[in-house]
């Protein structure tokens, strides 16, 4: 750092200059802070609503098997031996 040779004037001027550039410094850090914390926080919530959209996809995909497996029952007689016919297989409801 250079020692400011000359009136006070310019040694003034450098100080005020120098603070000014300290707050637009600090300003513009607080600034980048808050739009990082709000990145965060949205990305957070991106996350929750997607793990909340996979669980009620799952509990949909559950429910549907599980009506799926009363319905999947179907009528069949033996004709002799071990020959059986099926009947209602190819009829979905």
């Amino acid at each position: 750092m250079q020692a400011i040779n000359g009136s006070s004037a310019k040694k003034g001027f450098a100080a005020v200059f120098g603070l000014v550039a300290a707050a637009l410094a600090a300003a513009v850090g607080l600034v980048l802070a808050i739009v990082f914390a709000a990145t965060i926080v949205v990305i957070g919530l991106m996350g929750s609503v997607l793990l909340a959209l996979a669980g009620l996809a799952m509990k949909a995909r559950r429910s549907a098997k599980a009506k799926a497996a009363d319905d999947g029952v179907i009528e069949a007689r033996q004709v002799g031996g071990h020959s059986w016919v099926a009947y209602g297989w190819d009829n979905r409801r």
